[in-house]
């Protein structure tokens, strides 16, 4: 019963999370620490200033990447200091650096989200140094300890990742294969009975939203760090094995998509739809045995509980088949739970295989893989001439830099005006908001009131009743530990914990605790109103504007993804780089298009155009990448092959066609209706389907041209 739980927490400990928030607190903490014991706290709290500007950029990723971002921020921040320090007893001037520093530094998102956080990390030092009056003399003293401060968290994050360079790389892995056994889960709940489908459809393409960041995050970490591309060492080897395999492995998961209403139709009486469940479901607990083992160094158990359940699924069908002798059961039916459980075998197949590579015997003994990364990496380049040309309205970067750089002077106008003794706290929060969508913008907003207030809540619970002065020293801990393990995780839980972190850091300071809590959460809400309401009236991005290009590149991807199919049929020297280059982009433009039309139901009823259109275009899309996978795996897997495969040339280049000629028609709409036909590969046959190589690939490149043709038909109707 307590297992589970157990476990999750176990598992939360061991992650990138966790060691992030560990890293960060006490790179934070440790400067004021240490100098508070010389009396020089004032010094201190400036050097952990730098150290935690400079943590917002240190994100999981290749150390080389981290480093010279980390080096960069803490060159931009000591500059910024300075020049903040010497004109912020001018409001005017300091109006004026404000909204054109928001500006600049909101550009940086067109290179990148890790550009992105050094621009956020630039205006923090801003907003936290416009009310900070001093002296020119200490103003420069201040730049150098913010210099310091920067520099030694930089230091240790990079010593840190010298002493274990593969950890980030295992956590991140076990975090896409935990994504990858929930995906499976959510196709293991089409075999229960009476479902939704279309609302548990809408959950599997969530859940492939997350599949594809998590390997994103993994190919990132992975395929630029030089000691695994190399393959210079067993563990970089073992660790590049596990992640090519589970790419495969969800390709497998992907090409299961049946009619499972037609299934739950002919076979509820029996039952043997839940054995169905119950073994995939296995299977992801298989999965994250393996994503555990990774994140422990451990070795997962074999499956041979999981072996034996799919020999008596087999056997199942076997008897079934063999009883059906009065046609009962649909023919069809059969045939389709017979490849499901074929198909539950080779995942199984590929789970015993990666379980394999845990023995540390067999580690020493894996054989590296010849695999071009460059082709799977995207690198953006820091190209100023980006920058002049997104100098224009029609770029959705511009028109949020240009909001958050009147927001940004707007808040500081009202903060001033209301004379508030923490009025950074406006401007910090239309800082963390304001993000380029309207959608983004609304989740985070609604994540900062409930965290903040909450969080409110609870520190003035605590200083009412805790009084000691180590017990709150741990508490302080605490809160810097959750605030800054969940800042990546969970936004509410991570602001729950920074309120009461905040607070009582001010009740240490001898600046007030209980006094301030009311206070923040008012100028949290007046920050979260600005932002909102102009995230909606001021140049907004609605997700609508994005939807043409989105579902052309989607289907662009299935054209490209389709043809390196068919080419694992007819061509000799097969180019399997090419191949599952064509795969990711089919799955990360059709993870985009999902997250675009998922984002879509938070912006106004107004705004959410083509809604029906879309969720239809996402499912054919699902389907035409599923059925492409299927095929792609009777080549690869099981060795199919057609005596001729020139004679489904015609089937083959008419899919295409229809996909293309889909794409032409959203790029420019046209209003006469073309009437472009399917081409039959053989008649409609009755009775019983023969099961040869021959009939089964016929038979899904009909269904593939079939999905094609819907995909037209359906693009005839989309107007933008």
């Amino acid at each position: 019963m307590f297992q589970k739980p157990i476990r999750n927490i176990h598992d939360f400990l061991l992650s990138t999370y966790f060691a992030d928030g560990l890293r960060i607190t006490f790179g934070v903490l440790c400067p004021s620490l240490i100098l508070a014991q010389f009396g020089m706290l004032k010094f201190g709290m400036t050097l952990s200033l730098g150290a935690l500007c400079v943590s917002v950029v240190d994100t999981p990723g290749p150390i080389i990447h981290r480093r010279n971002a980390m080096a960069v921020t803490t060159g931009l921040i000591f500059v910024l200091s300075i020049l903040v320090g010497l004109t912020n007893r001018n409001i005017y001037f300091t109006g004026i650096l404000l909204a054109l520093g928001s500006f600049v530094f909101s550009m940086f998102f067109l290179y990148g989200t890790r550009a992105a956080a050094i621009g956020t990390a630039s205006l923090l030092v801003i907003v936290l140094s416009v009310d900070d009056i001093r002296p020119w003399q200490e103003v420069l003293r201040y730049g150098g300890l913010i210099l310091c401060g920067g520099s030694w968290y930089a230091l240790l994050s990079y010593s840190i990742y010298r002493l274990r360079p593969y950890r980030v790389v295992q956590q991140t892995l076990s975090d896409s294969i935990y994504e990858v056994a929930s995906f499976l889960r959510a196709k293991a709940k089409f075999y229960h009975e009476n479902i939704s489908y279309d609302d548990h459809y809408a959950i599997l393409l969530q859940q492939q939203v997350l599949v594809n960041e998590k390997q994103d995050a993994v190919r990132e970490v992975l395929f630029k760090t030089r000691e695994i591309v190399r393959e210079s060492t067993p563990e970089g080897r073992f660790l590049l094995l596990v992640f090519v395999d589970m790419v495969d492995l969800f390709e497998q998961i992907m090409s299961t998509y049946y009619n499972y209403k037609r299934l739950h139709e002919q076979f509820d009486s029996i039952g043997i739809l839940t054995s169905y469940e119950l073994v995939i479901n296995n299977i992801a607990d298989e999965l994250d045995e393996i994503a555990f083992s990774l994140k422990t160094g451990g070795t997962p158990r074999l499956p041979t509980l999981l072996i034996e359940q799919v020999a008596k699924l087999k056997a199942q069908i076997i008897d079934l088949e063999s009883n059906n002798i009065d046609g009962q059961y649909n023919t069809l039916g059969i045939v389709a739970l017979k490849n499901i459980e074929v198909n539950i075998e080779n995942i199984l197949a590929r789970v015993k295989t990666i379980n394999s590579y845990f023995n540390k015997n067999e580690k020493k003994n894996l054989k590296a893989r010849q695999i071009d990364t460059e082709k799977f990496i995207t690198r953006q380049n820091i190209d100023p001439k980006l920058m002049l040309e997104n100098l224009t309205f029609s770029s959705s970067t511009f028109r949020h830099s240009i909001r958050v750089a009147i927001v940004m002077l707007i808040g500081y106008i009202v903060s001033k005006s209301l004379g508030s003794s923490h009025s950074y706290w406006i401007l910090l929060t239309i800082l963390v908001i304001s993000k380029p969508g309207f959608s983004l913008t609304k989740q985070r907003n609604y994540q900062r009131i409930i965290g903040t207030t909450i969080g409110a809540l609870v520190g003035m619970l605590i200083l009412t009743f805790v009084h000691d002065r180590h017990a709150l020293f741990v508490i302080l801990l605490v809160c810097m530990v959750g605030c800054y393990s969940f800042q990546r995780k969970n936004y509410v839980v991570s602001v729950l914990f920074m309120t009461p972190y905040i607070l009582v850091l001010f009740d240490f300071l001898g600046m007030g605790g209980l006094s301030v809590a009311s206070e923040r959460i008012i100028d949290t809400a007046i920050g979260c109103g600005i932002a909102l309401i102009a995230s909606y009236f001021l140049f907004p991005n609605w997700e609508y504007e994005k939807l043409k290009e989105a579902m052309i590149e989607t289907l662009k991807a299935n054209v490209n993804y389709f043809e390196q199919v068919t080419s694992l049929y007819f061509q000799e020297e097969q180019n399997l780089t090419n191949y599952k280059v064509a795969r990711k982009e089919v799955y990360v433009t059709s993870a985009n298009l999902a997250s675009l039309f998922q984002r879509m139901f938070s912006e106004p009823k107004s705004k959410q155009i083509l809604m029906k259109e879309m969720h239809q275009f996402t499912a054919l899309n699902h389907l035409l990448s599923s059925y492409a996978a299927t095929l792609s795996l009777y080549n690869k897997e099981h060795k199919f092959s057609f005596k001729n495969f020139e004679e489904l040339q015609p089937v083959i280049k008419n899919t295409i066609y229809l996909i293309n000629l889909s794409a032409e028609i959203l790029t420019n709409y046209k209003a006469e209706i073309s009437n472009v036909p399917l081409i039959r590969i053989k008649e409609e046959v009755t009775g019983p389907i023969p099961q040869d190589d021959s009939s089964v690939i016929s038979d899904l490149l009909d269904l593939i041209q079939k999905v094609a043709y819907d995909i037209y038909k359906l693009s005839e109707k989309i107007r933008f």
